[in-house]
This record gives C-alpha cells, structure tokens and sequence, in this order.
C-alpha cells in the first residue's frame, strides 16, 4: 500500500448542491455531462440525500405512519450514479430517508457503502447518527456531520436507556416553534388555558409571562407576526461536541442541516439557523450547507467561512417518486377515495406548485488556508415545463434563465451582507474584495 508523506494543500475546492430527490439515475441524461465534469473537479462535492433507497415495493418495510404529503423511495441503482457524477458526501438526516423506517433507512446506508461514499446523519442509536464520517482527500481529511430539524418524532435516533434498547434514526435537533403574538393577545391565551378543566392541560412551574402552551401550540410575545424557534439545548450541545471532536481529527469540517421552517414558502431561513451556523463555525466547522425548503435561501459569509442557507433543489423527480401507504390515497380522511395519479397530482402541486423548486445552484468554493477566497455560482434549471422523467433533472443554466437565477440568490444574500457580481453567467463571492 502507497502512503503519501506529502503534507495537504493550503487549497481546497467544495462543490456543494441541494436536495436529491431522485427515484432513478440521471447522469446519462442529454445536457448533464458539463454538470458532472464540474463536480467532479473538485475535492469534495455535497449533496443531502432525501429519499430512502429500496429494492422494490414488496421487500420495503412499509411507512411507519402518515407523515407529511408523501413517501420517497428511489431505485438501489441511484448510489452507483451519485458516485458517477461526483458526489462523495451526503447527508441522511432529512425528514425521507426515514419513510420507510430503520430498515429503510439501513438499507439506503448499505448500498451507498458499497458504492464507498461518504454519509452523515443516521445511526443504529444518537451517538452513531450524531458521529462524523470522514473523506480522505489529496487536500486532507474532510469531516461531514448532519443533522436535521424537520423530522417524524419515530424518526429521531435515540440512546439506550435502562433496560430500553437504543432507536436507530436520524440526528434530530428538536426545534420548538412559537406563534408570534402582541402581549395582549398572550393574555387571552393564557385566560383560556387557565379555565381548562384541571388536570387537562400541563403549567410548568416556571410559566413565562411573554409565552404559553394552548392546544398543543406554542404562543409567544413579539414586536411582529410569523414564527419563532427555541432548540433543545441537550441536542444543540451534543451537535457542537460532534463539531469540535471532528475538527480535532479532520482538516476541514463541513456541517450539514436540514431545515423546511419556518415552511418551503419562505425566503428567510428560520430564526434559530443563523446563529446556529454561528455556533458550529466558532465550534471548528469550515462550512455550513442548508437545505430542504425546495427553493433557494441566501448565503452569508462568516469569520470567512461560507453559509449556504439553500442551494435548492438539485435533482427533483416529484413526478416519479412513489406513494406507497394506502392512507395517502384517502384525502383528508374522508371515504372519498383518489388514485395514486391524483394523489401524485396533488403531492407535486403542493410541493412544486411555481417554478421555484426548479431554479438551482452548484456552488463551488475554493478555500486558501481554511478560509474563503472565492465562491463561483454556477445556476442550474430543472427544466420546470418538461413533463416525465426530464422534469426534475439538472442542467447548465443559461442566457436568462441564469441571469434570473442568480439575481435571485444576490437579493437573498444581501441581508446577510453578502456581495454576489454577476459576469458572463456566473455568480462570484470574493469576501476580502
């Protein structure tokens, strides 16, 4: 066996991308050979994994129970052509590759191991979903850790407790959401629970005067509508031990988090992601990759580390990604029943309903001594008219469909204070220019 005593170079390229849903390959497709070719150039390429991969319907263990819109289920052949295009690390802590519970989600493990890629974020119990995996680079050792906020409860691994055995799963960062609402309407809330029957409703002793429980949801004061969130501290500080841990053993940490709130409507990214992004960067990670909203976020530049709060989708096959329990075809619980084509109808209208989902970017970072020096946005469509199996399925963007996409992503990032030039079809990121 050949060791190289060569020490890593100070440089590092990351190719990161959003969501895969994809139910069959597609790096054969007409138009994806230039995709594949810029991926494949770089050290490292991201991708999160958001759908459990199964043989065939009868061997699939079947949903746990309703969840969300729909199930995802991809063939075993789409390990073999993530590889084929150049992904190498993949988050699986996403609110999918559960839907067919542990073993669907063992399985999808297994047959990306055999392809030797690199994945993050579901473990037999919480310390194995909580752990880095590593990808041994010529630039060095990378280290990925993924987590989501968007999750099942079944779906959150847990650790062995007495005499209970451990859940495998996926690293769940529990997130508590509150309703904004003025201190007078709090009030009313709060004479509403208080006339409960006793015994019907839990007070904590603590009992804040700017929030309440009602009903099962969260109200809290403040100055304007939408929504807030506060993390579960226990799951927080374990993700940051993750953090540091991994630095210790990598020369370079990517973080991964899978977030829809506050809801694939919004632009923003909700409140608790920013800070934090700031957490886990100040705890050793080099980079921050968002997803899951199925529409792009913007991008913040951090102690000049970058933060992709979502690229978007990457690959999007909602057309051809199966319904599988018999509850998803009786809408609304009523005894009016639906096809499995007007159910999928239905599911791709609420999930793809604008051409959103179907604008996209593959961002490439190169890193010089650990920090930023310039990130090349390169915008991508996924042909949003096309119908069957090319819709979903990425291509170079360009003329102005790429001008489109990439003043879209420098509007989104200005808030954060970041300076997106557009020049010839590109976007550019240079943070010390």
């Amino acid at each position: 066996m050949h060791i190289s005593l060569e020490p890593p170079r100070d440089s590092f390229t990351l190719a990161a991308v959003g969501d895969c849903l994809m139910r069959d390959p597609v790096s054969h497709t007409i138009g994806f050979a230039p995709l594949r070719e810029l991926i494949r150039r770089a050290d490292a390429a991201f991708g999160n994994l958001e759908i459990c991969l199964r043989n065939s319907c009868e061997d699939a263990a079947p949903p746990p129970a309703k969840f969300g819109i729909g199930t995802a289920r991809g063939a075993p052949a789409v390990a073999s052509d993530l590889k084929n295009m150049g992904l190498n690390l993949l988050s699986l802590a996403n609110n999918h590759v559960m839907d067919f519970g542990w073993e669907g989600a063992r399985q999808t493990a297994g047959l990306l191991d055999e392809e030797g890629l690199i994945y993050s974020g579901v473990g037999e119990q919480r310390s194995s979903a909580l752990a880095a995996r590593y990808l041994e680079t010529g630039a060095g050792r990378i280290a990925l850790i993924s987590a989501t906020s968007t999750f099942a409860p079944h779906s959150r691994a847990t650790a062995p407790f007495a005499s209970v055995r451990a859940r495998g799963g996926v690293n769940g960062l529990r997130a508590k959401r509150f309703l904004r609402v003025t201190h007078d309407e709090i009030q009313m809330l709060r004479a509403i629970r208080d006339q409960q029957p006793p015994g019907s409703f839990w007070k904590s002793n603590r009992d804040p005067e700017d929030e309440v429980e009602l009903g099962g949801v969260w109200w809290k004061v403040a100055s304007q509508r939408g929504f807030s969130y506060s993390l579960d501290a226990s799951d927080e500080q374990e993700i940051l031990d993750s953090v540091r841990a991994a630095k210790q053993q990598a020369s370079f940490v990517v973080f991964s988090m899978h977030a829809h709130e506050p809801g694939n409507w919004s632009e923003e990214p909700a409140d608790f992601l920013p800070a934090l992004a700031h957490e886990v960067i100040n705890a050793g990670a080099d980079a921050v990759v968002a997803h899951g909203p199925h529409r792009m976020r913007g991008i913040e530049i951090y102690r000049s580390r970058p933060v992709f709060y979502s690229l978007g989708n990457f690959i999007f096959q909602i057309d051809l990604l199966a319904q599988s329990a018999a509850e998803f075809f009786t809408p609304d619980e009523s005894e009016v029943q639906a096809s499995q084509a007007e159910i999928q109808a239905l599911w791709s209208s609420l999930t793809a309903g604008g051409d959103e989902p179907f604008q996209s970017i593959l961002a490439m970072t190169e890193f010089r001594q650990g920090e930023v020096e310039e990130i090349r946005l390169i915008p991508l469509e996924l042909r949003f008219l096309a119908s069957g199996a090319s819709r979903g399925v990425p291509r170079l963007a360009l003329g102005d469909q790429a001008q489109t996409t990439l003043e879209l992503v420098s509007r989104l990032s200005e808030p954060f204070g970041t300076r997106v030039t557009i020049d010839q079809g590109i976007g550019r990121i240079r943070p010390k220019n």
